[in-house]
């Protein structure tokens, strides 16, 4: 990709990446918090400010570099903390903490949607080609990020409703993979096969979206 592209690229890109991961992670520390766990908020975390959850890495280095050599979108931002002891009930209540960040992301692809749909008003002009592009990129990140999110693969979240919803005995032994599934989570992005994992749940996404909108 050439320096001109990929200005236009990251311009296309980053305020849906930095609405979806600021959103993402402060919709975990709003149901936390919702749940009995105060730790988000008094880490300040519990903010639209797209700074404190940003990863260098994660956020910035790794999407740059997805998007200029055009590979898989992928990232990450600081994960938001959570005190799972400290919630009423950590083991029901901690899935609807993990669903909070992919929930969040499906209620941000609706929204892109519908700007997607109304960005036609504006003609085919540079403002509209702009906001259409942009509304393009927030629909296919959200929705990226929500299913990546709901593998069932500890830390994502995901994991964490599988645990949730297991029986204590099998929820432990899932619950022992999370040091390792970060590492697992590269190599399955990296054979590509994580791509063709996620590739029928997002088609899926995709026409749901179409049906409802």
């Amino acid at each position: 990709m050439n320096v001109d592209k990929f200005v236009l690229t990251v311009t296309i890109y980053a305020l849906p990446v930095l609405l979806a991961i600021t959103l993402h992670e402060a919709a975990h520390g709003y149901a936390a918090l919702r749940f009995g766990d105060d730790t988000a908020k008094r880490m300040g975390r519990l903010s639209m400010n797209p700074l404190v959850h940003i990863d260098p890495v994660g956020t910035v280095l790794i999407p740059a570099l997805a998007l200029f050599f055009g590979n898989f979108l992928f990232g990450w931002a600081k994960p938001v903390p959570v005190n799972f002891g400290n919630l009423r009930n950590p083991k029901r209540d901690m899935l609807w903490v993990a669903a909070a960040g992919p929930a969040s992301n499906f209620g941000m692809a609706v929204g892109w949607a519908v700007l997607l749909k109304l960005s036609g008003a504006l003609g085919d002009n540079s403002a509209g080609q702009l906001l259409s592009a942009m509304a393009q990129a927030g629909v296919q990140i959200n929705v990226s990020l929500m299913i990546l999110n709901l593998l069932p693969l500890p830390p994502l979240d995901g994991g964490r409703i599988l645990v949730s919803l297991l029986p204590t005995p099998q929820a432990l032994v899932v619950a022992r993979i999370e040091p390792y599934g970060f590492f697992i989570l590269l190599a399955l992005a990296y054979t590509g096969i994580l791509g063709k994992i996620m590739y029928p749940f997002v088609s899926m996404t995709y026409t749901f979206l179409d049906l409802i909108l």
